[in-house]
């Protein structure tokens, strides 16, 4: 199977290496130090468990790679839109994509059949790109349960997590979901097929919308935050407004937001993603985690004060910073 990561960082290399190992024809997606170092010595991915490399082709230019059978996205939101046209030289008549992207994705209302079927989210996908240029027909969801790091250029550090579930947008078992998850589950990865992937999207949506954007205006970590009495307050409101939000959209919460904040306590001294991009230097998931619960709310006459106020300041943090663009 031909198969194309773009974004080949810590967690689109774990993928693409085991995806490679596992003999299909992979075409990392990368660029710099990265991409130079796949080159010249292949793609080396290591955990507690095992350590092996392999040589896919890496390139920084889409077009190189031509048409496939699928294309796995693994870029943080803000840099998608930019890439979108780029991409169009990967796709075939027939291509899939995966997105194994945080937040909510460009083609979440997709076939969805509830309040705003077929809306097009401004705050994930400025001027409608994906959804022109890509397409929502041929995104398969996913959601992503995997910890990693670059350790150096063409080295992927493997921390934890190995879980990727997939789903068509409409639910479906179709054939093409069943061959792909086939195919990961093949090359060492969990991904088992869901009918509703929007509930395993909101699963890890409610934590992130909440803890990544208080993380970087307070520089606590998920362990401080969650025993932080201030900061539970802020917290437990942003998630009980979200809530509201997921409920109208047919979404369950089967935890209170008092047990969802006990599982981020547990998870430890651990710098939320959004955290750890501020201080790289790095455009942070604005849009896809909390900018979209803002702009839903607000189609669906859904007050959200907390959050409001929270990505108020979170922008002019990133502004500050000098990673915002609006």
């Amino acid at each position: 199977m031909k198969i194309a990561i773009v974004g080949a960082g810590a967690i689109g290399g774990y993928f693409g290496g085991l995806l490679a190992r596992a003999g299909h024809d992979v075409t990392l997606i990368a660029r710099g130090a990265h991409r130079d170092a796949i080159r010249a010595n292949g793609l080396t991915v290591e955990s507690k468990d095992e350590r092996f490399t392999t040589h896919p082709a890496c390139t920084e230019n889409p077009a190189e790679a031509g048409a496939q059978d699928l294309v796995i996205l693994s870029l943080k939101a803000p840099a998608v839109p930019d890439m979108a046209e780029k991409m169009l030289p990967l796709f075939g008549p027939d291509t899939a994509m995966i997105t194994a992207m945080n937040g909510v994705p460009y083609w979440y209302f997709y076939k969805h059949g509830g309040p705003l079927d077929g809306y097009r989210i401004a705050s994930v996908d400025p001027g409608d790109k994906q959804w022109t240029l890509i397409g929502p027909q041929r995104a398969i969801g996913s959601v992503v349960w995997v910890a990693g790091a670059i350790a150096a250029p063409g080295v992927i550090h493997h921390s934890g997590g190995n879980r990727l579930p997939l789903g068509e947008p409409d639910g479906s078992r179709s054939e093409r979901v069943q061959r792909f998850s086939a195919a990961l589950s093949a090359a060492g990865i969990d991904a088992p097929v869901h009918d509703n992937i929007r509930q395993e999207i909101w699963t890890k949506l409610w934590g992130n919308l909440s803890y990544n954007p208080v993380s970087v205006l307070t520089h606590g970590t998920l362990e401080g935050l969650s025993r932080d009495p201030d900061a539970r307050r802020v917290l437990g409101a942003m998630m009980e407004e979200s809530k509201l939000v997921g409920e109208r959209l047919g979404i369950d919460f089967p935890v209170t937001s008092e047990q969802r904040m006990a599982m981020a306590e547990k998870v430890g001294p651990h710098k939320s993603s959004m955290l750890q991009d501020l201080e790289g230097g790095r455009p942070m998931e604005i849009g896809g985690l909390i900018g979209v619960i803002a702009e839903l709310a607000r189609k669906l006459d859904i007050p959200t004060p907390t959050i409001d106020t929270v990505l108020a300041l979170l922008k002019t943090r990133a502004r500050v910073a000098g990673t915002y663009k609006d």
